[in-house]
């Protein structure tokens, strides 16, 4: 037999969070969120004729539209520096081509030119050309 799972979502109100089951009818308030679980037990249970521990919460927090405003703009800064990265690294990986390619340095020359190791070098100049 599994065992019942009740829903209940939570939102910011002012200094409070107002908790919600709908399945269960049941609605309260507290401070902080891990108040939530022992706040909604009891009502949960009275309102579905449950024991108390017969089921499990499963909390769902709404948040607040300012918190998902500013993690949609962290994550368009996020993907602008990924990609930023990408070319920086295309860019690298031209430079020491070029030293290779127009200078005939060796890679442990272009290692010592760029600051890097030889290693590092020989990957640079065997990468693959970026497509824009």
């Amino acid at each position: 037999m599994t065992r019942r799972r009740v829903t209940v979502t939570a939102e910011r109100s002012g200094r409070w969070w107002v908790l919600e089951s709908a399945e269960a009818g049941a609605v309260s308030q507290c401070r902080s969120l891990s108040q939530a679980d022992a706040e909604m037990r009891e009502a949960i249970a009275y309102q579905l004729g449950l024991p108390e521990d017969g089921f499990d919460i499963a909390l769902q927090v709404i948040p607040p539209q300012s918190y998902l405003d500013e993690i949609a703009a962290a994550d368009r800064l996020r993907l602008r520096a990924d990609n930023l990265a990408r070319e920086a690294s295309a860019a690298r990986a031209h430079a020491a081509k070029t030293l290779a390619r127009d200078n005939g340095l060796s890679v442990r020359d272009i290692g010592q030119v760029m600051g890097i190791s030889y290693q590092r070098a020989q990957q640079l100049v065997a990468a693959p050309p970026q497509s824009a």
